[in-house]
């Protein structure tokens, strides 16, 4: 059983050698421990502080690609490395690597295959009211809308086994903590959560500036990831409501029609209401298509799966074969410009 601790950083230098402390060198029923940094196009010496503390793997992307691609570019390489379970945790040690034990043991125990650290946000002394009201509203969301039990959605520290890291494709390049809770829900992977404890804050989070800005974004990457898996549902609703509103303004114009004035003066609402109920039975159309389209969508997602199972698979036989090397380190170059 090999288990890869994989952490995404950004300018980490001065918390990455803490961060790298406290993560543990043996668990039971674990038989390797590794760790995977992945450096989302650091200016500082990141890389540098990563070598020089034993880091067994290393993937740096050129610029700065964003949390949900460099969660994603480690989950891919864990894979490639041989994981069995990976872990991910924060670069600025916000979550203690001693609780990493009672993270894994669900998927040890063939319990789950996801497991999300609950923080018990409202014990984060560096919280303030307001975010602790937010994320608790946020996670209530989320667990409606994936049909999950999770109570801290939020948490970045969280454990997949193998088999749901290769059924995660991560479309938001926001944050990767909502989505992989929706696709879990959605793709009927077996998810569960641990209480966790938190260390103090060491810098300020760099995911959002502001929390306007944090709750516009969350609601963006949350009705986007429902609407692609509930298409018919969602469209559907809406067309109803828009429909409702255009029975409602017909009935209106048939009042004044029959018990009135015969109508008169009123042939706006005749109008308006054939315009919503059209417009609203269209949308219920689109709704359809929009499913049909998220029939393929899983067809496409199950081939990719297989060609990752398929694709790993060899990659593990070809290295049982030839002998493993003990560190890796890749880069991910910037796609090619066109200069005009």
């Amino acid at each position: 059983m090999k288990l890869i601790i994989q952490i995404p950083c950004l300018n980490e230098e001065k918390t990455l050698p803490v961060t790298l402390a406290e993560l543990p060198k043996k668990i039971d029923g674990v038989d390797e421990i590794e760790t995977l940094v992945i450096d989302d196009g650091s200016t500082d010496r990141t890389v540098d502080v990563a070598r020089r503390h034993g880091v067994n793997h290393i993937v740096r992307l050129t610029n700065r690609k964003g949390l949900a691609e460099a969660f994603m570019a480690g989950i891919d390489a864990g894979l490639k490395f041989g994981a069995d379970i990976i872990v991910n945790t924060d670069g600025d040690n916000q979550y203690r690597g001693s609780d990493i034990a009672r993270l894994i043991a669900p998927i040890l125990d063939g319990k789950a295959d996801m497991v999300v650290g609950d923080r018990q946000v409202d014990r984060v002394v560096h919280f303030s009211p307001i975010k602790k009201k937010l994320q608790k509203l946020g996670s209530w969301v989320v667990r409606h809308v994936s049909g999950t039990d999770v109570p801290d959605a939020a948490s970045g520290f969280r454990a997949y086994s193998r088999e749901a890291a290769l059924r995660l494709n991560i479309i938001s390049r926001f944050t990767y903590t909502l989505e992989t809770i929706i696709q879990a829900g959605k793709k009927n992977i077996a998810i569960g959560h641990v209480k966790v404890a938190t260390n103090g804050k060491l810098r300020e989070s760099r995911l959002f500036t502001s929390i306007p800005s944090y709750i516009k974004r969350s609601i963006s990457t949350i009705l986007r990831i429902y609407t692609m898996y509930e298409p018919l549902k969602t469209f559907v609703k809406i067309g109803a409501l828009i429909f409702s509103a255009g029975f409602l303004v017909s009935l209106r114009f048939l009042w004044y029609y029959f018990f009135v004035d015969g109508g008169s003066g009123h042939i706006q609402s005749l109008i308006l209401s054939a315009v919503l109920m059209l417009v609203g039975f269209q949308v219920g159309l689109i709704g359809l298509v929009a499913d049909l389209i998220s029939g393929n969508r899983r067809l496409i997602e199950d081939c990719l799966y297989r060609v990752k199972k398929i694709e790993m698979d060899t990659l593990l036989i070809r290295k049982s074969s030839n002998g493993v090397t003990e560190k890796h380190e890749s880069r991910q170059a910037e796609p090619e410009k066109n200069v005009k």
